[in-house]
């Protein structure tokens, strides 16, 4: 495969998650941005282009050791993104809240930019909870009705919704709220960066939060970039022979 500068990143990333640590590397955003080219991205960062679309070459031309994620059904997709993404936020949000209190309460004073960090965080993970229950409640068990439809030759019910393009619109746009709260993490945490008189617990929150959002950036790729086109897709497959 030939890297070019115009490709759409988020597609490149969905046909080869290798080139994601890339992205990662320039800070590129994969998933809440992923709808930019290449060339619009190292410019707006004021990169290099041949170095980027160099790096990317090597690692799509790497040995693939990499899931597939592109290949899965939709149905498994959506049951792997609860199982490993919803509930590593339910967990993980469980685990650095308190973390986040011990070091504003023992730091804060000094770092003032903790308390804002924690806003942030507890800001995103509130909204993350109901984006979740809203994905598990109403739009996947939709997905999955979708993909039964198709394998099986079946119809089914219209949604109250009218078009799954209506809930994903709105799925995307909180997608894009968080990315933006994480970027205001990273940019006020020095790139998850401890300061010189951090203690060990400061040292493991910043570690934790720099965990999250890289499975936040997989967990969002997943759906923006794979689930959500393709669900789409397959709906208008459904909805052009009347199975829907």
């Amino acid at each position: 495969m030939e890297i070019n500068q115009h490709q759409i990143i988020g597609e490149l990333v969905a046909h080869d998650y290798r080139t994601a640590s890339v992205f990662k590397k320039y800070g590129i955003d994969f998933c809440c941005q992923g709808n930019r080219t290449i060339s619009d991205a190292v410019e707006k960062k004021k990169l290099v282009t041949k170095a980027v679309l160099r790096d990317l070459q090597l690692a799509v031309e790497a040995k693939d050791t990499t899931t597939d994620f592109n290949s899965w059904p939709l149905d498994l997709l959506t049951d792997y993104i609860e199982k490993k993404h919803h509930r590593y936020v339910e967990a993980k949000s469980l685990e650095i809240k308190p973390y986040l209190n011990k070091i504003c309460s023992v730091h804060g004073e000094r770092h003032p930019e903790l308390f804002e960090i924690q806003q942030q965080f507890n800001a995103s993970v509130g909204e993350l909870a109901a984006h979740m229950k809203k994905e598990e409640f109403i739009l996947f068990p939709f997905i999955r009705k979708l993909a039964k439809a198709s394998q099986e030759n079946v119809s089914i019910d219209a949604p109250s919704f009218g078009t799954i393009q209506n809930p994903i619109a709105m799925m995307n746009q909180e997608h894009e709220t968080e990315g933006d709260r994480f970027r205001k993490i990273e940019t006020l945490s020095n790139n998850y960066t401890p300061p010189d008189d951090a203690c060990n617990t400061y040292r493991v929150t910043f570690a934790l939060l720099h965990e999250f959002e890289q499975d936040l950036h997989l967990h969002i790729h997943l759906e923006n970039n794979i689930l959500f086109p393709k669900s789409i897709e397959l709906e208008k497959e459904l909805l052009a022979s009347h199975v829907v």
